[in-house]
């Protein structure tokens, strides 16, 4: 096969946190086979985990996670989807792709499978506009461009950081949103990919995202979440905020958008809750602080960046209560 067939093929990861088999591999053959997989075990690591034949793949239980991080094992979440970020560090390649193993391939509006991974390698090497919103959505699709009255100034974008993709079926809510629908599934296709405008935070989804290592990796830390942790389920989200600041700060762009995948099954809304319970009050004090964050100019690496968010959520966050600390040391 081509290169072109497999774009990024040698510069690409793709990361699975998984409990389970990876049956679900077989459905995404086609698309990843040529790729190399770090799959991160969660839960218990005597269980041993099927990966299907063909693929070239490396696995990391809890076990080696303590071997290879030693006394500072303590900062990779247990039973959490929170894990994965396990694999973005032990990864040497440029780009890293990550899905759930409860995410299938989706089809688009005419029934041909969608190739997610391409799409979003294709966000991530065209430029982002997040100066000045294109109403025609992203002008580097294929059949938009940028509209009268966009400043020829903005026109060349700034690099891509992050590629948000989105899910068909089952939606990405919480657990009191689960509760009140729990029959609720996204039909919606929607067409388009834009670009996030500067200042404007979001709440970043994990199980369909890439993003470049080389311009956001050390701020791709998805928390200390689950088992020992007062809070569950917003390791992600967390996640999204921080990279979010620092690329407003740094002049990166994120994506969201195509491409979706097809999301198979709900987790339990009750289980959830328990799960989320603190960060639904939290979330309320945790938004402004990022919404307020400033970094100081000396700031000039995802590094330096991260470190001085750190020292901020310690700072103010730490008030609210003495988890915040301990997230910020980790």
């Amino acid at each position: 096969m081509a290169a072109s067939t497999f774009p990024l093929k040698d510069e690409l990861d793709i990361v699975i946190p998984t409990i389970r088999n990876l049956d679900f591999l077989e459905m995404w053959r086609p698309f990843f086979q040529p790729y190399h997989l770090i799959i991160v075990q969660d839960g218990d690591p005597s269980k041993v985990i099927k990966v299907p034949n063909g693929f070239d793949y490396e696995l990391y239980n809890r076990n080696d996670i303590k071997k290879i991080l030693g006394p500072k094992a303590s900062c990779i979440s247990f039973k959490d989807s929170a894990c994965r970020c396990f694999g973005y560090m032990v990864s040497k390649k440029k780009y890293i792709f990550t899905i759930d193993d409860d995410c299938f391939v989706a089809k688009d509006p005419t029934g041909k499978d969608i190739d997610a991974l391409r799409q979003h390698i294709n966000n991530l090497l065209h430029p982002s506009t997040p100066y000045f919103f294109n109403t025609l959505y992203d002008p580097f699709t294929d059949g938009a461009d940028f509209v009268r009255g966009y400043p020829f100034s903005l026109r060349e974008g700034v690099p891509t950081a992050v590629s948000h993709g989105l899910w068909l079926n089952i939606p990405d809510y919480d657990a009191p949103t689960q509760l009140v629908k729990p029959r609720e599934r996204n039909t919606r296709y929607v067409d388009a990919v834009m670009t996030i405008p500067k200042g404007i935070l979001f709440p970043m989804c994990g199980m369909n995202l890439a993003f470049d290592r080389t311009l956001i990796g050390p701020a791709m830390y998805f928390g200390l979440m689950g088992d020992g942790q007062p809070i569950g389920r917003y390791d992600d989200m967390w996640a999204g905020w921080c990279v979010k600041v620092i690329c407003d700060h740094l002049g990166l762009g994120i994506k969201t958008g195509l491409p979706y995948i097809w999301h198979s099954k709900a987790s339990n809304p009750f289980v959830n809750l328990k799960k989320e319970y603190k960060g639904i009050f939290w979330q309320e004090e945790m938004i402004p602080f990022f919404q307020d964050a400033i970094l100081p100019k000396e700031c000039t690496t995802v590094q330096s960046c991260y470190k001085e968010l750190a020292k901020q959520v310690k700072d103010k966050l730490g008030k609210i209560d003495p988890y915040f600390v301990k997230l910020a040391d980790a």
